[in-house]
């Protein structure tokens, strides 16, 4: 790999690590197409490789949620084991199950959760609001969250923080945090299973993680600075962008197979 490329590696990680560090989310909907668009790796390889960099990214931004005690490690140890075997079952039934629908339906309750958030207030700020969901409920998202990360190749986090904040009622900053730590347990099958069939390039993941543990580190510290009404504002922009993002690309693809036959 040339140093040019070294160095887009390492700037393409350090975006992506803020981005999962602010918003509790894996990365890997920045460094996928980065590593197939700018590094020009195959789509394969640009699926596999973003996988083992997510591990260090959670832990450098997860460090300022936990000192924050913005971790909800109930929900942790709730979710993070089915959402290891939903991650299983999801890539497993990827040769299965049109993933291109079942995408746009995500998609499509990405957005709306983006909009609830974007305008909602804390519950925190609210009397009476449920903050402790019963364990049932963290062990259908994550079960969920893992399925469709293993059979989509997303993040967990897109699915599971609209869920903790919207559906459960969680604060803001917590499940961000939560997120990230759920998110760190879900990746390991992923990596094993791509290390396994040959489809991570090793120095690309080297330049990635030079990027995304400073880019995690600083993303996390910015949100725990953050005001919640300016938080929820930038996570919910964000979650809308990946959401539309989404539904877009499926529904071209969707046309495109449907003018194939």
């Amino acid at each position: 790999m040339s140093l040019v490329h070294a160095l887009l590696g390492v700037l393409s990680g350090f975006v992506a690590g803020v981005i999962s560090g602010a918003f509790g989310v894996g990365g890997a909907i920045l460094t996928t197409p980065a590593v197939q668009v700018i590094l020009g790796a195959p789509p394969i390889v640009a699926v596999g490789t973003p996988l083992p960099a997510i591990l260090p990214t959670t832990l450098s931004g997860m460090q300022a949620y936990r000192r924050a005690a913005q971790i909800d490690f109930r929900a942790v140890a709730w979710a993070a084991p089915p959402g290891v075997a939903g991650a299983v079952g999801g890539a497993l039934l990827t040769k299965v199950i049109d993933a291109h629908i079942l995408l746009l339906i995500t998609a499509g309750l990405i957005t709306w959760q983006a909009i609830s958030i974007g305008r909602g207030t804390s519950p925190e700020e609210v009397p009476g609001s449920p903050l402790q969901p019963s364990g049932p409920a963290f062990v259908a998202m994550g079960l969920v969250a893992g399925f469709a990360s293993g059979l989509l190749g997303i993040g967990g986090g897109v699915v599971m923080v609209p869920v903790m904040v919207g559906l459960l009622r969680m604060p803001l900053k917590r499940s961000l945090g939560t997120s990230l730590v759920i998110i760190a347990f879900m990746v390991v099958p992923g990596t094993i299973v791509h290390a396994a069939l040959g489809h991570i390039n090793w120095a690309i993941f080297l330049w990635l993680t030079l990027g995304v543990v400073p880019g995690a580190a600083v993303g996390s510290r910015w949100t725990i600075r953050t005001r919640e009404h300016t938080l929820r504002a930038a996570v919910g922009i964000f979650l809308l962008a990946v959401g539309l993002a989404y539904g877009g690309l499926e529904v071209r693809n969707l046309l495109a197979t449907a003018s194939l036959r």
